[in-house]
């Protein structure tokens, strides 16, 4: 669901609409016990859970999602958007059921005209491209422009909306249209007449960054911080037999990460990311990666500070519960609560990283929190805070 609180910002804002091989006893390298890297990757429960966390970390950011936007934004467009002006937005509106395979982020900016833009961006997790994703994205920018009405009803324009999909999958390109009258089934003729015929159906088109069709040098080529260059690339060789043997080529780049602000956090969300994603070969060149930017006591320490454990153990407390209780209706019950736990436990560990004292009031807030929209907020407002309020602050539970 979207959050309604403070959602379009100020009217003239643009918005901007992304198998495991065991080894006994043997660890990653020495820089983490094997089985924590086993309850780390658990049994790839929710999948979605650390391509979601990674991609809003990592383009939720203004400064990185400038990069994400320059780079495939139309060079006229580019050069008309004041990207000092540019704003993340709460909130998202993708479909309940889709959450598992669909990150969305918004953004406003101003033209240099002053005019309003939207940019929502679109992060497509799932194994395989879907052929209505045109319909999907019409859809969900109808409702990112419904709402902006609601709050703008003076307003006799709507805003320009620019919609993106970002797509990594690993069974190659991306295939589906891009273009919603494409969906349509126009009569056979002449293509003047077919013309005719689409002229009477809805025209919608989105941009798309398909990653997997990207090369390697074209990716590393892209202007941005070093977190957004390494993530284009881990997600794009992320589901492939690859990226164990590309990780080790990538060391200038970790170390950029490492050095630049906030380094040590970015550092953090990686290697979890890796971990989850990766089989035993891309846990070990995870562990001489590190170990090539840090020291072995500071790679152990960075490895176990973000607390994937708690998150795998929320997961796996729900599945028990559901597992005992013996039905489907309990499974899924038992998998939402493990999910809403791993969620808060993830809102804490970011407040703490980012040295932000949490009162027990305030934390047994968190932990109590049923709404996994409200702790997805929470989270992202942490990420960017400086005290606590900015986290809490004008949100009811």
């Amino acid at each position: 669901m979207i959050a309604r609180d403070h959602l379009f910002g100020e009217t003239g804002h643009v918005r901007f609409g992304i198998g495991y091989r065991h080894r006994p006893e043997e660890g990653v390298t020495g820089l983490v016990p094997e089985t924590l890297a086993r309850r780390m990757l658990g049994a790839r429960l929710a999948m979605s859970g650390p391509h979601d966390l990674f991609a809003r970390y990592t383009f939720g950011h203004p400064e990185r999602a400038a990069a994400e936007l320059r780079a495939v934004l139309p060079p006229h467009v580019v050069s008309e958007v004041d990207w000092a002006s540019l704003r993340r937005e709460p909130g998202s509106v993708v479909d309940p059921e889709l959450r598992e395979t669909e990150s969305d982020l918004l953004f406003t900016a101003r033209l240099n005209t002053g005019r309003p833009l939207l940019l929502y961006v679109l992060l497509e997790h799932q194994s395989t491209v879907n052929r209505w994703m045109a319909l999907r994205m019409l859809r969900y920018v109808v409702r990112q422009v419904e709402r902006w009405h609601q709050e703008h009803p003076e307003s006799a324009l709507l805003p320009l909306v620019i919609p993106l999909v970002m797509y990594h999958g690993p069974d190659g390109a991306w295939t589906a249209p891009r273009r919603v009258e494409d969906l349509f089934d126009l009569p056979d003729g002449e293509e003047e007449q077919r013309a005719r015929w689409r002229a009477l159906v809805p025209r919608f088109e989105y941009l798309l960054d398909d990653l997997t069709a990207e090369r390697e040098e074209a990716l590393r080529a892209r202007p941005g911080p070093p977190l957004a260059r390494l993530a284009w690339l881990v997600l794009r060789y992320g589901r492939t037999e690859e990226l164990a043997q590309k990780l080790p080529e990538w060391v200038a780049l970790f170390t950029q990460v490492q050095t630049a602000h906030e380094g040590a956090e970015h550092l953090v969300v990686l290697i979890r990311y890796l971990l989850w994603i990766g089989d035993a070969a891309v846990h070990e060149a995870t562990g001489r990666v590190l170990h090539s930017v840090l020291d072995e006591q500071r790679a152990e320490e960075l490895m176990r500070s973000y607390g994937e454990e708690l998150i795998e153990r929320g997961r796996q407390q729900g599945l028990t519960k559901g597992r005992e209780e013996g039905r489907e209706e309990g499974r899924e019950e038992g998998r939402e609560e493990g999910l809403i736990r791993g969620r808060a436990e993830y809102v804490l560990r970011v407040l703490a990283t980012r040295g932000l004292y949490v009162d027990e009031a305030a934390r047994q807030r968190i932990l109590t929190c049923t709404e996994l929209a409200t702790l997805d907020r929470w989270f992202d407002r942490a990420l960017n805070a400086t005290t606590l309020a900015d986290v809490l602050d004008d949100l009811t539970q």
